[in-house]
């Protein structure tokens, strides 16, 4: 199993914490390839869109499509990144447009102060 930056993968993201995303859910993995030879994937989650992400800069829609394998339109929680084990990655969903992913880095990039 190598998943790789772009894709959507099922991770299961328990235990948790306090405010931290929870339970096994699609997250976008934005590891750059030269970090490929880790055990480790530096992931985003995605989460189901409600009225109140609309318009916030961390909150990246995304609509459900073939390509990316979501069923219900959701959005890429950009604050919650995370590193995880190779073994908490299910199954590879989709993938994200080739667009959208340098917008949800950059989402990421803001949080961070970049």
């Amino acid at each position: 199993m190598k998943p790789k930056r772009g894709e959507i993968w099922l991770v299961e993201f328990e235990p948790q914490r306090g405010a931290e995303i929870q339970k096994t859910r699609p997250a976008v993995v934005l590891s750059i390839a030269e970090l490929d030879r880790l055990p480790l994937r530096i992931v985003a989650p995605v989460r189901e869109f409600k009225m109140h992400h609309e318009g916030i800069f961390f909150y990246f829609p995304l609509a459900p499509n073939r390509k990316n394998g979501l069923s219900k339109k959701s959005t890429v929680d950009c604050v919650q990144v995370k590193s995880f084990a190779l073994e908490r990655f299910i199954k590879k969903i989709g993938v994200v447009e080739e667009m959208q992913l340098p917008q949800i880095c950059q989402a990421v990039g803001i949080c961070v102060g970049m």
